[in-house]
């Protein structure tokens, strides 16, 4: 359960948490209709606060939201001080930051209207690992879902859709139910996709590979990190198709997500991943990863978006981040 912070930014205003309702007629609601992001910002060593990749954040959420066909009220850069500013009005020097794009009360129809109520909405509160700490450490267990990744033409798959979602909590859920941390969707074609929440990565032998850019995965940007990380540390990389055997039989295999960072997967469907336990090439990318996001590596501070919480709180620092 996440803890309850003051104040939630909505359609520029800041509102106190326990008042920052939405009507039950919300098309969203009873739809799915919508776009969201996850964000993290992060302390760093030297005691400053920043937001990791805000603006690609940022710009996934606006290419959402047009893939939806809803134009935001606001500006990329209005989202970004908003962001920022939600963060320092919580007195969060660390946070999670949760935008949402939501159509309000209107039509009570699955056809929105020609002129939907357009709102957003952005939360911040205090998130540790998404899938435990302990699991960054040890890894943790998987199983191959039943369900499976929508075909391309079912969906825009690369949004970041509300509705989308179902699919996740249904291989979520049926993966909590049966004993395991989560669960691994395939495509229609049978090749891996993704986590519910996060992308994937398997190790054989010196290369790295991981679903390609055609297939039907979310662009992460986590996964985009890891992949500049891995070419930057002088690893081979591959993005190409992936089959359940490849699973079975990697090196090692691991999650990326702005939630789950950089997790190891130690057994998938009862089959001990590796030597059952996490790799050296996932330890040595989490630690790289964790390096940048504490800003002991200052070569990716282009990544980076620094703020201040302080008595105002609402000042941002912006460092102007450039997609990688």
């Amino acid at each position: 359960m996440i803890r309850k912070e003051k104040l939630i930014w909505m359609d520029g205003q800041m509102v106190e948490w326990d008042d920052a309702k939405v009507h039950v007629l919300s098309h969203t609601l009873h739809y799915g209709y919508g776009a969201f992001e996850g964000i993290r910002s992060y302390k760093h060593d030297d005691g400053r606060s920043a937001v990791f990749r805000l603006p690609e954040h940022v710009d996934r959420l606006f290419q959402s939201s047009h893939l939806l066909e809803l134009g935001l009220p606001f500006s990329r850069e209005e989202v970004n001080s908003a962001c920022v500013g939600t963060l320092a009005a919580n007195g969060l020097a660390a946070g999670y930051i949760r935008p949402l794009v939501y159509l309000g009360q209107g039509e009570v129809g699955v056809y929105p209207g020609d002129e939907p109520d357009i709102h957003l909405a952005i939360a911040t509160w205090k998130w540790g690992a998404y899938l435990g700490a302990e699991a960054l450490k040890a890894g943790i267990r998987v199983k191959v879902s039943s369900y499976t990744k929508f075909h391309v033409n079912s969906v825009l798959i690369k949004g970041k859709v509300v509705g989308h979602y179902v699919n996740s909590v249904l291989a979520k859920m049926e993966a909590k139910r049966e004993g395991y941390s989560e669960g691994i969707l395939l495509d229609h074609q049978g090749y891996v996709a993704e986590g519910s929440g996060e992308n994937l990565f398997i190790v054989r032998g010196k290369t790295i590979l991981t679903p390609d850019d055609a297939s039907t995965i979310l662009g992460g940007i986590t996964r985009d990190s890891v992949i500049t990380l891995a070419t930057d540390m002088g690893y081979d990389l591959e993005k190409t198709r992936l089959t359940r055997n490849d699973l079975y039989t990697a090196d090692e295999v691991f999650f990326t997500g702005t939630a789950a960072e950089i997790t190891p997967i130690r057994e998938i469907d009862r089959r001990t991943v590796g030597e059952g336990r996490p790799g050296p090439v996932a330890l040595d990318l989490q630690r790289a990863f964790f390096d940048v996001v504490a800003g002991r590596n200052r070569a990716y501070d282009h990544w980076m978006t620094y703020y201040s919480v302080d008595d105002d709180a609402l000042t941002a620092s912006t460092v102007t981040a450039t997609a990688s």
